[in-house]
């Protein structure tokens, strides 16, 4: 019997039940929760840097993006928020549009 201890998606268990096997699961508490948004989005960011082919990078960048809505949501953080910070920061520190890599600074 596979034991995961780990925030999956809502129709995860339906799913399973459908294939013919019981799944054992607990609603888990804010903190707890917002605790285990973290992990996933690590355990997502990790996927997405494995993936080679151009459907496993789009498959994994849509469950890390899925990931970062919860825990922008648990955090109550919203979209337009984020955005303002992107912009504000690429007006004063740019984007990596040029491939820019610093290899290092002396004095």
């Amino acid at each position: 019997m596979p034991t995961y201890n780990k925030l999956v998606r809502d129709h995860i268990p339906a799913i399973i039940q459908q294939a013919g096997k019981v799944p054992k699961t607990k609603v888990l508490d804010k903190d707890r929760y917002v605790e285990e948004l973290r992990l996933k989005l690590l355990e997502e960011a990790n996927e997405i840097l494995k993936a080679e082919e151009h459907n496993e990078v789009v498959e994994e960048a849509a469950d890390l993006l899925e990931v970062l809505h919860a825990l922008l949501d648990a955090k109550d953080i919203s979209l337009e928020d984020i955005e303002y910070a992107r912009k504000q920061k690429k007006e004063e520190r740019g984007e990596f549009e040029e491939k820019i890599f610093l290899i290092e600074v002396s004095k």
